[in-house]
């Protein structure tokens, strides 16, 4: 998103936090409610158009939404959709694509209430590495062919009872209504979303054994220092990492594998 949409979005995430931080307010059904106006408004593409058409105001626009939803959804979504049609959005589809990141944070707000934030980040993460190397799986997960339903079926022999209840709920959303995205695109982004929610970065550290609590905590200590910003480390173990450790932040790669420098040593010694 740019310009106006982004402003939009910081707004309504300010919403977002201050409706939550009411205990009156049940963040899990808020996050139900949010994503049923996704579809609805993801499906409607006439219906988006009106509420985000800059000549029409933005009190027309609100009291729309009450007709609409207030009979529907509780008071809070009600009024939270209510303020995100009061703002000028650079697209249509930015107010859908804004409301399912409400969505899936107004789930995280509920996993960090509960002190489940961080086992939640580590199953989106543990999740997608599943995904990435089960072929069989992604393409069930994936099929256009399959329903919504039988999506959520498997995934809840999968993971139902044995991951937190919001990585199940998240993950389910993803897979039965990806609006466009691949799999691993969208879990990857769930995972940004909750490390954001702490103002920390992710870092995917692959080793050839499991790090111990020591090595860990050595680790996210110097990279918060190099980054400036806590860090929360996603953990993998690939055996063909012969020595070492490989760090990804982002788009770069902190490289310090016994295999790559051979690798290196090998393309310098073919030139």
């Amino acid at each position: 998103m740019n310009g106006a949409s982004r402003e939009a979005l910081a707004a309504a995430r300010e919403r977002l936090d201050a409706l939550t931080d009411s205990t009156s307010v049940d963040a899990a059904q808020l996050a139900d409610e949010l994503a049923a106006v996704t579809a609805l408004l993801d499906r409607e593409a006439s219906l988006r158009r009106v509420l985000t058409d800059p000549a029409q105001s933005g009190e027309a626009k609100a009291e729309l939404v009450q007709r609409l939803l207030g009979a529907q959804v509780s008071g809070p979504t009600a009024d939270l959709v209510s303020g995100m049609v009061r703002t000028r959005w650079s697209q249509p589809r930015d107010l859908v694509d804004a409301l399912e990141e409400l969505a899936n944070l107004a789930d995280l707000i509920a996993a960090e209430k509960a002190d489940a934030l961080d086992d939640v980040e580590d199953e989106l993460f543990r999740f997608s590495r599943i995904v990435s190397s089960d072929t069989g799986l992604r393409a069930a997960l994936t099929d256009r062919a399959a329903s919504a339903s039988a999506k959520s079926e498997l995934l809840r022999r999968l993971i139902g009872g044995r991951a937190n209840v919001t990585t199940e709920r998240l993950v389910t959303r993803l897979v039965t209504a990806p609006r466009g995205r691949s799999l691993e695109a969208g879990l990857e982004s769930l995972s940004k979303l909750a490390a954001a929610r702490r103002d920390r970065m992710v870092a995917v550290v692959t080793s050839a054994a499991p790090l111990s609590d020591t090595q860990k905590q050595r680790l996210g200590a110097a990279l918060a220092k190099l980054y400036g910003r806590q860090m929360h480390l996603n953990l993998d173990v690939d055996p063909e990492v012969l020595g070492g450790i490989r760090v990804q932040v982002g788009d770069e790669v902190i490289n310090g594998s016994i295999e790559d420098r051979l690798e290196d040593a090998r393309r310098r010694m073919a030139s």
